[in-house]
């Protein structure tokens, strides 16, 4: 066999180990969360590049933990804290999670619309906006789950345009080193808040319920019954892996490429992803603005699934209703319902007078005070032997757990602080 064919093939095997550890970390990479790294660019140039590092190790051991919890139970978060903690954590969590979820799907689907209108002009947003809700609906609806997480895992292409679009402004690579390596913190509100948003939207708590019920499910879907083993655990964490590093360097390339067009630019106040794309243009040319824009779109259809299909999976596990991608309609009506109200809901948000930056300041509040609770939840479960068996937490998942329990307990400190201050 030639070198050129086993180098196709191991790419080939590696691509089809990923799966739901890639889909939740692009998934993270929503529109919501490209206007925080938009923001934090053209506000701030590269002086936030350093956090791409240190969200990295922390959100991958968190949705490792997830990972490994929904492969052992053989079941999502919500159902393992059901069976093992007290109905007012799980009714506490679905109280935060359910206007959070909603009112991030409601700023990624009015960011669709908005990028659609900058496309096609003559085309009004809020069309956009429905049409994109439409098609999200029907074919989450009617695929089948298999299709939907092939899906799902090829859109995660869309966000390679993100590591292109730097490279068509010209950079300063000794600035852009420095700004990783050496962390740079301004001890002021805005910057801090810039901080809490961007922890916020990297270490979102929906991701941990989708990671774990994606695990299960995927477990349940293997051609043949197989065991939870070291080797399935292994593959397991390749894939989170390689899917937070894919999200974290989109995060890190948005943050440079805002971070150099501009802010050099002059451009230092950014407020949505329509914004972010329009103001490329004059400065970094159309090609790089097309290509921001149609990521955005790529994005929107990634993470609005997951939102919504982490939500209802929440909510139907919680009351033991009927649930899965895999059913169909009839099978499985709350779950889809529930699917079909998220996304409505979502998309009333802008006519009731909740515009999209609104909604993702209130679904960060909301996130930030979910998000410690759970992390302890996760460390808790994942470190208890009667749960996990064998497969408990080693000292380095304890370790950078801890970590992104304590960080992610002073932002909630620091959030609801700067919401009073």
């Amino acid at each position: 066999m030639s070198k050129k064919k086993k180098k196709s093939n191991k790419l080939l095997r590696f691509w089809k180990l990923l799966g739901p550890g890639l889909i939740t970390g692009a998934s993270d990479d929503d529109p919501s969360g490209i206007a925080t790294y938009s923001q934090a660019g053209a506000a701030y140039g590269l002086s936030t590049l350093w956090t791409a590092l240190i969200t990295f190790p922390l959100m991958a051991s968190i949705q490792e933990m997830c990972a490994r919890i929904g492969l052992v139970t053989s079941q999502g978060l919500t159902g393992t804290i059901k069976t093992y903690y007290s109905k007012p954590v799980l009714y506490l969590m679905l109280l935060f999670s359910f206007p959070a979820i909603v009112m991030n799907i409601g700023a990624d689907i009015a960011g669709m619309g908005a990028v659609g209108n900058l496309l096609f002009p003559t085309i009004e947003a809020t069309y956009f906006s429905v049409v994109f809700t439409i098609i999200l609906l029907v074919l989450i609806i009617y695929l089948p789950y298999q299709k939907i997480a092939a899906t799902l895992k090829y859109l995660c292409i869309v966000l390679l345009v993100y590591l292109i679009v730097p490279f068509l402004y010209q950079q300063d690579l000794i600035a852009v080193l420095k700004a990783t390596f050496i962390p740079t913190i301004e001890f002021n509100k805005n910057f801090i808040s810039i901080l809490v948003a961007i922890l916020g939207t990297t270490i979102s708590p929906y991701l941990f319920f989708w990671q774990a019920t994606m695990e299960a499910e995927e477990m349940k879907h293997k051609k043949r019954i197989i065991m939870v083993n070291k080797i399935i655990i292994r593959d397991m964490k390749h894939d989170v892996d390689f899917g937070m590093l894919f999200s974290n360097l989109v995060m890190f390339f948005i943050i440079l490429t805002t971070g150099t067009v501009l802010f050099n630019g002059g451009v230092h106040q950014i407020d949505t992803v329509e914004q972010a794309a329009l103001a490329l243009k004059p400065l970094a040319g159309d090609s790089a603005y097309i290509l921001f824009a149609v990521g955005v779109i790529g994005t929107g259809l990634l993470a609005i699934p997951v939102l919504s299909g982490s939500l209802s999976y929440i909510i139907t596990e919680t009351f033991g209703w009927e649930k899965g991608l895999d059913k169909k309609f009839y099978e499985a009506k709350a779950f889809y319902i529930i699917i079909a109200i998220s996304l409505i809901l979502g998309l009333s948000l802008n006519y009731i007078g909740i515009s999209p930056i609104k909604a993702l300041i209130y679904s960060a509040i909301l996130y930030g005070l979910t998000a410690p609770v759970l992390i302890a939840i996760i460390l808790h479960i994942s470190n208890n032997k009667k749960i996990m068996g064998e497969y408990v937490n080693g000292k380095i998942s304890n370790t950078l757990g801890f970590s992104a329990l304590v960080l992610m307990f002073v932002a909630a400190v620091i959030l609801i602080y700067l919401q009073f201050a």
